[in-house]
């Protein structure tokens, strides 16, 4: 096991996985666009989406890929509850769903488990939040667009 799944301990792992269910998406349908309703979230098990931001009068801009075992989505956590990203699967993607509000009131009725989740959640969001940095950097940084040496 690997990804978030694999940081969970086994207790919190199995009251998550009973609340999920497998999904299969074929490649290049859009999951969620910026600004939706975030009412679920996904953990990977086979195929890669790509998450990115909309850049006006330029369009979509890819800043992440999310692959086996990552967390695909955690703006449902968090009020206002809408998607900060869009994303859009690369191929076929297989992966466990979750209903948000049921995973909210899971946390709330075992808060050593919604502490363990929310922890997982948060070092997502930082890691998105960098990886979306370092690519609009590189695409409209000081030296974006310039030569190298």
């Amino acid at each position: 096991m690997t990804g978030m799944l694999a940081s969970l301990s086994a207790e919190h792992r199995e009251r998550l996985m009973g609340l999920g269910h497998e999904v299969d998406h074929p490649g290049s349908i859009r999951l969620f666009e910026e600004g939706g309703e975030a009412d679920r979230f996904w953990i990977m098990r086979t195929g890669t989406v790509a998450l990115d931001v909309q850049i006006p009068g330029r369009g979509p801009a890819v800043v992440e890929t999310v692959g086996p075992g990552g967390l695909l989505g955690w703006s449902w956590l968090c009020p206002p509850r809408q998607w900060h990203l869009g994303a859009e699967t690369r191929g076929p993607v297989s992966a466990w769903e979750f209903d948000a509000v049921a995973v909210r009131e899971l946390c709330a009725a075992h808060p050593a488990f919604g502490l363990a989740l929310v922890t997982l959640v948060a070092e997502t969001i930082g890691h998105r939040l960098r990886a979306t940095r370092t690519r609009l950097l590189d695409l409209y940084g000081p030296q974006a667009g310039r030569p190298t040496p």
